[in-house]
């Protein structure tokens, strides 16, 4: 049963991992955002250089009146130099059935794309084997494996499967991968390779550099030996790692390593379990272990191990030549060790001379933080490291190379003017890209690809700005081929040069040798501690007077540390007015922007609109049109030209001839104008045989052609000469007697649809595309200027299959969708643009299929398929909004717009009416326009109104608007970050004053306070402290998204909830106000309980600050209670207005009292950790969630006060979150665990 619909997909990177995924040649990028997995390829443009990621301005009301030049640009351009940027584009994106838990690229014999397959690791020890199809033009799956057995727990008190990490790790050769499951198991899964069983096992091509015999020949072998094998994989077996060596009684981190030749692994691991506490005891108690396996004898050699290593170590990361080995990532060190044993490590803060004994090279002097560190190589043969530190930081780890061995390595910051705080939080994961660009997934902030030049090669070469534009013009794809023509711009010092590093101590050269900047981003909006329902604020006059269709917004906390922030999250977009001009009884209108003509050769074209067309109805039979110039004091009617009113309603308005020529269709027939509006020929539409008088349904350009669609279901086809006239293109017998009900014309210049006439005709075949909807549900593809025999014909359009093809084949059971319209049209943005075949049925639901290349099996030739692409949402559009009364469609179609703020989308008339929109990072979407009077909109380009769209309401305004700044539309909905540059761990609205009070905190350093039983803690002299949370309450101005109030805390005192609450502020008046609850709680460390405290505040009016009006709102505290325990939700209860606090292992009900007290009243005893707390409004009935023990349901009684039992949920869940579900005279409560459900609940007294 699906109880719910996800309102916006996952965002957060969890994983990411680059491959030659769609074909052999290809680079593309595989990201994992839980459950959802999506498939990038990867472009190169010119770009000017702006902020590192554009992130939206901060709060604080000191950056938005910062000048311009503080702004900050990465990897040493100016603000406008162009660059070439690496971005990403969607491939494709599929909903997995599972959390991923890793990803792997493995090398198989042979799969359907050419390229390599992906290893899928999802919970509960379950990974699949995935390759593309591009004969479907979607992921297949090879095979499925499943460990989880009853014979894999280990002891009764081992952690369930669940709650242990799961992860993947492939053998560099591909030759097997090792999933790590549960306590101590390994499963181990073999694949079969090119030269198995054969004398080429023992080819390393790392090793032995030569190849003896060519790759052909081995295959020839293996399949005359009869060694071929239908699957890629063999059988896999699950072994305990202490079968492997008895030593690894608690293993923590294990990868496969290089330049062996059979599949070896490190492990790190420890046979006694460490701890922090028992430090003193038990130091350097880890080890490394370098362990080969025999994938025929399933059996293991431990080649080597090193003892005595620091017990902070967490992480393995095998390195490629030149370096070698793993390197060991500790909390405070850096560990190499060789294929020999041999280790190097150094120090990178103060901690490291008091953990551990171990010998290392001191860099204390850093003061680095390596907890949640990821490091990448730089590059396939580069001898240096990126770290990403867990705050964000980026830094370089070089190492000194003598001969084969390593001798030492260093670690070098990069500043902060050269890109290193590009990320703005800790790193989930890091895939190289290649090339000097790597892509950084993160949790708690936008994953980004972060691209990199080194000062000293830019010296070696200056490549001209010829060069750079050909690039722009080149895909990545591209640009691998020549790989050595740009590593001195990308890449790392050439090998023979990187062997005589020496180390040398960090200078301000060194740092400043690579230069840092971002090239794409993934926004996210996790991780999401808090939401908060407010109304939108309208930015200017003009929207006030919208007609909205919602009136809330939802705000919710996003990101950590320096990334942390707000997002607001609106279903429709509120369109930013900037004109308005009332025109009676204007049904229509199109902007044109003519271009005049001299002698044959048309001006360079400015790309602003200068006329607007405008059709007219005052009655049934005064039908009229109009034309008003665009002038810098709005519209002017259009006088004393050849431009006839009396001629009718216009349907639609074209340029042809390059905009020279404008081409107005009117019902029976089609006006053609030079720019001045000088009429240059009538083209009336009526048959010459028949004498019949046919009436234009709808219009089609592409210049030189023009495709009419007629009420008698037929059409015509129109095109324009050297000189601008227009002439019907002959028809073939193909046409003849054929149906029609919609039609669109595609200018096909990139060769997207691939298709020729195979008629000879003596024009040259062009690149425009005909595209038919028969009245039978069919669709049929012309090429122009031939009508002789469509090129493409695919029956059942109506059927909407998931795959369309000029094979399919109906089913007796489908269903059919009446269609009423198609269109082909490009959706994208600046960084892509792709063709899409869109429909729209009879109830106004709009289809849209992807067309793509489909090869036929046996030969290098493609057919062209239509995938169906998944429906977006939605919105609600009522059946008269396509049908009048007397059943016939409606004149209003929908209408392609090719650029509203820099993206081409498509219009959807109705009752809402809503525009479909795609970035090159998303799937389309769909999203309503909150004004739902509109009854035409279009596209508008104009000085004033530049990239924008004009659309007409019931009133017969004719507004000119932009889509609103600093919002994004990739999710479905209009999105909009705030950064605060802190955690944000609550947030409510305050209604009255329109302000959202919110709770943050900040990292600061831990000093021990003065306490005369501990006198030496006045001489502590550690120069790199700990840090604990500092605490603060904000107040957020809605209008101008700044904060214009702070509260702060007391020391390690941090927010942990806050509400809006109607509250009762006098005991004898019993006057209520609505005020402001939080709830914090301050954390002293483990070995002390924690305390909590209550606070009320009201928000009040004040007089603002000059030149900042929103500065009229302060934060006044009525009450503040410390209470036993922290305090982990608020609620009101009851009608009394009284508060429900959760404190610690209670819940208590408190009444504020005049003397600014909180006065208890009732209370109940829970059990763990109450995470929500939450009462029906009035009732009394009340739902506690707790974080051990799952969800109870009590009652409030007020006389007398008490707060009752009535049941617990019958099974322990970890409850995030909890409301109540009321149907009719059905109570349900529904509940969120840690594990990613859903549950529905009733209370059942018997």
């Amino acid at each position: 049963m699906q109880c719910y619909t996800e309102l916006i997909p996952p965002t957060a990177v969890s994983h990411s991992l680059c491959l030659p995924f769609l074909s052999a040649s290809a680079n593309n990028l595989v990201v994992a955002k839980t459950s959802l997995l999506q498939i990038f390829s990867l472009k190169a443009v010119l770009t000017e250089a702006t902020n590192a990621i554009g992130i939206p301005n901060s709060a604080r009301r000191t950056s938005v009146n910062a000048p311009e030049s503080a702004i900050s640009t990465f990897g040493g351009l100016q603000r406008g130099e162009k660059a070439p940027t690496t971005k990403l584009v969607l491939v494709a994106q599929y909903e997995l059935s599972g959390i991923v838990t890793s990803l792997a690229r493995i090398k198989i014999s042979s799969t359907k794309s050419g390229g390599e397959a992906l290893l899928v690791s999802l919970r509960n020890a379950k990974v699949s084997l995935v390759e593309w199809d591009p004969e479907r033009y979607s992921i297949s799956t090879i095979s499925i494996h499943l460990y989880e057995r009853d014979d894999t727990q280990g002891n009764p008190w081992d952690p369930d499967l669940d709650d242990q990490a799961s992860y993947l790790s492939v053998d560099p050769r591909s030759r097997c991968a090792a999933l790590k499951f549960g306590a101590r198991h390994l499963a181990i899964l073999p694949f079969h390779q090119p030269g198995d069983d054969l004398v080429m096992d023992d080819y390393d091509p790392d090793i032995d550099r030569e190849k003896p015999e060519h790759p052909a020949a081995n295959e020839k072998s293996v399949e005359q030996s009869g060694l071929v094998d239908k699957t890629p994989y063999g059988a896999s077996f699950v072994v305990s790692m202490l079968a492997l060596e008895p030593s690894l009684l608690h293993p923590l981190h294990l990868a496969f390593l290089y330049e062996y030749r059979e599949p070896t692994f490190g492990i790190l691991s420890s046979q006694v379990a460490s701890s922090i506490s028992l430090s003193h005891e038990r130091r350097d108690t880890l080890s490394y272990t370098v362990i080969t396996l025999d994938l025929e004898q399933r059996a293991s050699t431990a080649l080597l191990s090193v003892n005595n290593l620091p017990c902070d170590l967490f992480a393995v990361v095998p390195l490629r030549a030149p370096i070698g080995g793993a390197l060991l990532i500790g909390g405070n060190e850096l560990i190499h060790v060789d294929q020999s044993g041999k280790t190097n490590g150094v120090a990178v803060n103060d901690f490291a001379r008091t953990s551990t004994s171990f010998a290392l090279a001191d860099q204390s002097d850093l003061r680095l933080r390596l907890e949640g560190a990821i490091i990448e190589q730089c590059g396939q043969d580069s001898s240096e490291l990126l770290l990403i530190l867990g705050t964000g930081e980026l830094a370089i780890v070089g190492f000194k190379i003598d001969g084969r061995s390593i001798s030492g390595l260093t670690v070098r910051q990069v500043l902060e003017q050269n890109g290193g705080s590009a990320l703005h939080a800790g790193p989930s994961c890091a895939s190289w890209l290649g090339r000097g660009r790597m892509f950084l997934g993160s949790e708690d902030a936008d994953s980004i690809v972060l691209g990199w030049s080194r000062r000293l090669d830019k010296l070696k070469r200056q490549r001209s700005t010829t060069q750079m534009d050909v690039e722009q013009e080149s895909t990545i794809s591209d640009m691998e081929d020549d790989v050595d023509d740009d590593d001195d711009l990308y890449a790392a010092a050439p090998a023979e040069e990187r062997k005589e590093l020496v180390p040398t101590p960090t200078t301000p050269d060194q740092t400043d040798d690579y230069r840092f900047r971002v090239h794409d981003y993934l926004e996210n909006f996790g991780p999401m501690r808090g939401i908060a329902l407010g109304k939108p604020h309208s930015g200017s006059v003009s929207n006030s007077k919208l007609t909205t269709t919602t009136d809330h917004e939802l705000l919710a906390t996003a990101g950590r540390g320096r990334a942390g922030g707000l997002t607001t999250f609106r279903q429709a977009i509120d369109p930013n007015v900037l004109e308005q001009h009332l025109v009676p009884n204007v049904t229509r209108f199109f902007p044109v922007s003519a271009t005049k003509s001299t002698g044959g050769l048309h001006s360079d074209r400015d790309g602003f609109d200068n006329y607007v067309l405008t059709s007219t109805t005052k009655s049934e039979d005064d039908l009229r049109s109009a034309v008003y110039s665009l002038t810098s004091s709005g519209l002017e009617e259009v006088q004393d030209t050849d431009f006839d009113p009396e001629a009718g309603a216009t349907l639609d308005v074209g340029t042809l001839n390059s905009g020279s020529r404008v081409v107005q269709v009117l019902p029976s027939e089609l006006r053609s104008y030079d720019a001045d509006f000088a009429l240059a020929q009538i083209f009336p539409l009526a048959d010459e045989v028949t004498g019949a008088e046919p009436k234009i349904i709808s219009a089609s350009f592409a210049d030189p052609f023009v495709l009419l669609i007629r009420d008698d279901e037929k059409i015509t086809v129109l095109r324009a000469d050297e000189s601008g006239d227009l002439d019907e293109v002959e028809q073939g017998a193909s046409l003849q007697g054929k149906g029609f009900s919609s039609g669109s014309l595609y200018d096909d210049t990139n060769g997207v649809f691939r298709l020729e006439s195979e008629i000879e005709t003596e024009d040259d075949t062009g690149t425009v595309l005909m595209f038919l909807l028969t009245i039978g549900g069919g669709l049929q593809i012309f090429c122009l200027p031939s009508l002789e025999q469509y090129v493409y014909k695919a029956d059942g359009l109506n059927f909407l299959p998931p795959f369309l093809t000029p094979e399919f084949s109906v089913r007796r059971s489908q269903a059919k969708e009446p269609l009423i319209e198609i269109m082909v049209t490009e959706l994208g943005d600046a960084t892509q643009k792709v063709p899409y075949l869109i429909l729209r049925s009879a109830i106004g639901d709009a289809i849209i299929y992807q067309p793509f290349q489909s090869p036929k099996p046996g030969t290098r030739d493609t057919t062209l398929h239509f995938l169906k692409i998944p429906a977006p949402r939605l919105p609600k559009i009522s059946a008269s909004t396509v049908y009048d009364e007397d059943g016939e469609r409606q004149a209003e179609p929908m209408r392609a717009i090719s650029d509203i703020g820099g993206y081409s989308t498509v219009f959807l008339p109705g009752d809402a009416p809503a525009i479909l929109i795609k970035s090159a990072s998303s799937a389309p979407q769909l999203l309503s326009i909150r004004d739902e009077t509109i009854r035409s909109l279009t596209r508008l380009n104009t000085q004033k109104c530049p990239q924008g769209f004009a659309y007409l309401d019931q009133k017969g305004s004719m507004v000119f608007a932009q889509l609103p700044a600093d919002f994004h539309y990739h999710t479905g909905w209009a999105t909009r970050k705030v950064s605060l540059g802190e955690d944000v761990h609550a947030v409510d609205y305050h209604e009255s004053t329109s302000t959202y009070v919110i709770g943050v905190s900040r990292k600061v350093d831990f000093r021990l306070p003065e306490d005369e039983t501990h006198p030496e803690w006045a001489s502590e002299s550690t120069t790199f402290p700990p840090q604990i949370e500092q605490g603060s309450i904000e107040l957020l101005d809605q209008q101008t998204w700044s904060i214009v109030e702070e509260y702060p805390l007391s020391t390690a005192e941090v927010v942990m909830c806050i509400k809006t609450m109607d509250l009762e502020v006098s005991e004898h008046t019993h006057e209520r106000q609505t005020l402001v609850a939080v709830g914090t709680a301050v954390i002293r460390g483990e070995d002390l309980p924690p305390q909590g405290r209550i606070y009320v505040f009201n928000v009040i009016n004040v007089v603002p600050e000059p030149d900042h009006p929103e500065t009229g709102h302060k934060l006044k505290l009525i009450a503040r209670e410390e209470v036993k325990g922290a305090v982990t939700a608020l609620s009101e209860v009851g009608t009394q207005g009284f508060l429900l606090a959760a404190q610690g292992q209670k819940c208590m009900v408190r009444g504020l009292k005049e003397d600014g007290s909180l006065l208890p009243v009732a209370f109940l005893d829970t059990q763990c950790y109450t995470s929500v707390v939450k009462e029906l409004k009035g009732t009394g009935m009340c739902l506690i969630g707790d974080a051990i023990k799952g969800l109870w349901f009590a009652g409030y009684f007020e006389e007398p006060y008490q707060l009752r039992l009535f049941g617990k949920s019958a099974n322990h869940m970890e409850i995030l979150a909890a409301d109540f579900l009321p149907d009719g005279k059905n109570l349900c409560l529904v509940a969120a665990d840690a594990d990613s459900n859903i549950h529905i609940l009733q209370f059942d007294p018997e």
